[in-house]
């Protein structure tokens, strides 16, 4: 297991999945787009700041950053999208998609 690997394809999904560009992210964590990019494809190590402004910027915790596979229980999921959409509930946009992606698989 790399888990310079792991962790930063991970953030680069959930950045991707987010809609924010790697230039914009980078901006936002105050780090150049090249530091970002070997974070991102494990070529290197991020330092505790830049981990802690991604934790914030991405609203993860470190066990939800940090987990590779493990699975959730149903309440455990159930509870983090209810905290995950607490957040956005002032963002018709994102509620509106979360509703139509809802409303699409039930």
């Amino acid at each position: 297991m790399n888990i310079k690997k792991l962790l930063g394809s991970k953030i680069s999904d959930i950045r991707k999945a987010k809609g924010i560009s790697q230039i914009r992210f980078a901006e936002m964590l105050g780090i150049s787009t090249n530091g970002l990019s070997i974070i991102e494809t494990g070529n290197g190590f991020l330092t505790a700041e830049t981990l802690e402004k991604i934790l914030e910027l991405l609203n993860l915790s470190p066990e939800e950053l940090f987990s590779f596979g493990s699975v959730k229980s149903e309440d455990e999921i159930y509870n983090d999208i209810i905290r995950l959409i607490k957040n956005i509930k002032t963002d018709k946009k994102k509620l509106s998609v979360i509703y139509n992606v809802v409303k699409s698989i039930i």
